[in-house]
């Protein structure tokens, strides 16, 4: 089969290389998969480069995020059988930048039919992080002010959306003219391009009357998060989801006395084995907002195989929007 590889970690351009690989066998509990879409994100950047929280041993097929079907089941699997479309997470070090990939039985979902493998491989993990988020964590109520910080990005996409469908006031930051119009039409009510006016704080402020936004989304850190403490409602919640700015600020703790808000943590990978019913309960919630077209992933652009390391590498730009996306097989 054809796919990519790392021997060793570094720039996507300088250690990924695409050639003939074994097709793996599942193991116990686990399924192959012909890869349909893949889509890629910050995290698989990580991956490749050696600086994400969960290391992956070399060599490895990165693609963390995959779509297709199943053609083989391993050992103890019974859940699911050869045919069955699925989305989910890959098993690395096989992962989804290549025409079969691995995945643990419990890291997929079956799709039903009228969803593409495209826009199943760039919901997921995005659409997944959001509904966490802004549901099981912050408890996001109708009527409530939701701050969403890189509203153009996957996550911050997916939670534009998700907090529109939950009847929720949006407020967006976005890094370019093209990228606030982008959060415009994903439902934001207001859009603030945060490198034309940098302290969002006081126009946050303003828009809501001086409340501020009960939740705020942030997958940015460092100066975002900081400037988000002065723009939070009393009883606040501020979620973070990560750190695309690189910065990881300190929590002033003095602070969350003085206006009685949270601050939360949601790291969303470790919920498939820690509560997989809660996963499979926001896959059937995500999955029927899809369906009744109240949500849409936002996808960038699909690229063949040959351009993934090309796509990996953007990422590291700032100047992606969405998801990119991977097509492993040509005839697809």
């Amino acid at each position: 089969m054809r796919g990519w590889q790392i021997e060793m970690t570094g720039e996507p351009v300088d250690v990924m290389r695409l050639g003939d690989l074994p097709v793996p066998v599942p193991g116990e509990g686990q399924v192959a998969i012909d890869v349909g879409a893949c889509a890629l994100s910050y995290p698989d950047l990580l991956l490749v480069r050696g600086a994400h929280q969960e290391a992956t041993s070399t060599p490895a097929t990165p693609g963390v995020e995959l779509a297709g079907r199943v053609s083989a089941v391993g050992p103890g699997v019974d859940c699911l059988a050869v045919g069955d479309r699925v989305v989910g997470l890959a098993a690395m070090p096989h992962g989804g930048l290549a025409e079969v990939a691995l995945s643990a039985a419990g890291a997929v979902h079956r799709l039903p039919d009228h969803v593409a493998d495209v826009t199943a491989a760039a919901m997921f993990t995005a659409f997944q992080t959001a509904w966490f988020g802004l549901h099981e964590r912050a408890r996001l109520q109708p009527g409530e002010w939701l701050l969403v910080h890189a509203g153009a990005g996957g996550v911050g996409s997916a939670a534009i959306q998700l907090g529109v469908a939950a009847g929720a006031r949006v407020i967006a930051t976005a890094g370019s003219p093209e990228k606030v119009a982008l959060c415009r039409l994903l439902g934001a009510e207001h859009v603030i391009d945060y490198t034309a006016r940098p302290d969002f704080a006081p126009e946050v402020n303003e828009i809501t009357g001086g409340h501020g936004a009960d939740v705020i989304y942030d997958p940015v850190g460092g100066e975002v998060f900081e400037r988000s403490r002065r723009c939070i409602a009393w009883a606040g919640r501020l979620v973070v989801i990560g750190f695309a700015s690189t910065e990881i600020p300190a929590v002033k703790v003095n602070h969350l006395l003085v206006k009685n808000y949270a601050v939360l943590g949601l790291y969303w990978g470790p919920y498939a084995t820690r509560s997989p019913e809660l996963v499979r309960r926001a896959h059937a919630e995500i999955l029927e907002l899809i369906s009744a077209g109240t949500v849409s992933p936002l996808v960038m652009d699909v690229h063949p195989l040959e351009q993934a390391a090309e796509v990996l590498a953007s990422l590291g730009t700032r100047t992606t929007y969405g998801r990119p996306v991977v097509l492993p097989r040509s005839e697809r």
